[in-house]
């Protein structure tokens, strides 16, 4: 009954929404609860890499037997709940979670910088977690690495162009690709059947990023 306590089929549903990747939202959407419910019940459950049905439930039914039940989920407040959604739209569309948490935590800092040290105190992870993180958004574009001389320490810089530079970096990407692509083609023979195929795929990857390219060199403006 939406509103009241989650049933054990409620739990294996949420489970296989997390197999399926959905997000928090999707997930309560489907099940008629608050998506901090959801939240929650996944977060005192092992997360969304631990979670399993049957041991939330009967976590949750040996909590009652104690006579100390989980307390009610609160109310996520608005803020919060929004970003934990753009948080797991990150994740779902295929950004490593911490990526996804360190590229958030410096979009909502005040000048856009932070330290790794400050990185993994504020998100609780190891500074080896966000090396790999901080790495793999820079090799994106969505961050960028500054030199503190001072202090002789890096920073790590998000601006407003972090998006154009990810676009631009992920469409030289499928550039090369293309090419790559076509090279196979001509090696085939642009007239087999083999080649025929390579030449297409290569010739519409090509077009579409240079299409992407262009339209964020138009639109650039509206980061300034």
């Amino acid at each position: 009954m939406p509103g009241g306590r989650l049933t054990q089929q409620d739990r294996e549903r949420i489970a296989a929404g997390l197999a399926d990747k959905l997000s928090y939202g999707e997930i309560a959407r489907r099940l008629d609860r608050p998506t901090s419910t959801i939240t929650r019940e996944i977060s005192r459950n092992g997360g969304p890499a631990g979670y399993q049905a049957q041991q939330a439930h009967q976590a949750t039914i040996q909590r009652a037997r104690r006579g100390t039940p989980a307390p009610p989920p609160a109310a996520m407040p608005p803020v919060a709940a929004l970003e934990q959604e753009i948080l797991e739209m990150a994740v779902k569309a295929g950004m490593p979670r911490t990526a996804a948490r360190v590229h958030h935590d410096l979009a909502l800092s005040e000048d856009g910088k932070r330290t790794a040290a400050e990185l993994a105190r504020r998100l609780k992870v190891s500074p080896a977690s966000v090396s790999v993180a901080v790495n793999y958004l820079v090799q994106l574009g969505f961050i960028r690495r500054e030199r503190d001389q001072r202090r002789r320490r890096d920073v790590y810089v998000i601006d407003d162009d972090a998006w154009y530079h990810a676009i631009m970096t992920s469409e030289r990407q499928t550039l090369e690709t293309a090419r790559a692509t076509m090279a196979a083609a001509e090696t085939y023979g642009l007239h087999s059947p083999v080649g025929q195929r390579l030449a297409k795929t290569a010739a519409f990857l090509e077009r579409v990023s240079l299409d992407i390219m262009e339209s964020a060199d138009r639109w650039r403006t509206l980061l300034a």
